[in-house]
């Protein structure tokens, strides 16, 4: 069919306005808050500990803080409860349609989220393509194989669609990671248990 002007509809390049306007952290916040409305899960965004050094106080409703520092390194984004596994994770974006660059994560929460996997938690990473609108939920377990195996300085957007789940687009909750986490990663640690 052609439209006016002779464009094909078969030229136009359809667009998918899904996430358009929220980052991923407004995004699982708003997951999140609907999991502890519902009664499934608790789990809240950590706040980055800072020590204040400087407030102008204009008044006491109009304080503002002039002057922070980072007390110390933050450990990861996220952290809970569900079904009563303690849960742990990081959230990134990439711009990159190709791979996560293991630069956007830091090494004491790669270490941290090995801990928290070691003691029976589950930790992993949510890594959003945002070039791609494809968001993918990754065990730590699967990331430092990764890193143990290969000398590279980012994963491979393949090496994350084989070992890691995709998390597909809802109303509500918008990112639902605990469907993952029950369709796979608690699946798999009952079958390991009998």
């Amino acid at each position: 069919m052609n439209y006016p002007n002779k464009i094909k509809k078969n030229n136009i390049k359809e667009t998918n306005y899904g996430n358009r306007g929220m980052s991923l952290e407004s995004e699982l916040n708003s997951s999140n808050e609907y999991y502890l409305i519902n009664d499934i899960a608790i789990i809240h965004k950590k706040p980055t500990p800072i020590t204040i050094t400087k407030v102008n106080y204009k008044s006491r409703m109009d304080a503002v803080i002039t002057e922070a520092f980072f007390k110390i390194p933050s450990t990861t984004d996220y952290n809970g409860i569900y079904k009563g596994k303690y849960i742990d994770f990081e959230a990134k974006e990439t711009k990159s349609s190709t791979s996560f660059n293991l630069n956007n994560i830091h090494a004491h929460q790669i270490e941290h989220l090995k801990k928290i996997v070691t003691h029976g938690g589950i930790g992993f990473l949510i890594i959003r393509f945002t070039v791609l609108n494809k968001t993918f939920l990754i065990e730590i377990d699967k990331v430092l194989d990764y890193i143990n195996s290969h000398n590279r300085k980012s994963i491979p957007l393949d090496y994350i669609e084989n070992f890691g789940y995709i998390i597909r687009d809802k109303y509500n909750p918008v990112i639902d990671y605990l469907e993952i986490i029950d369709k796979f990663i608690l699946k798999e640690n009952d079958y390991v248990k009998e």
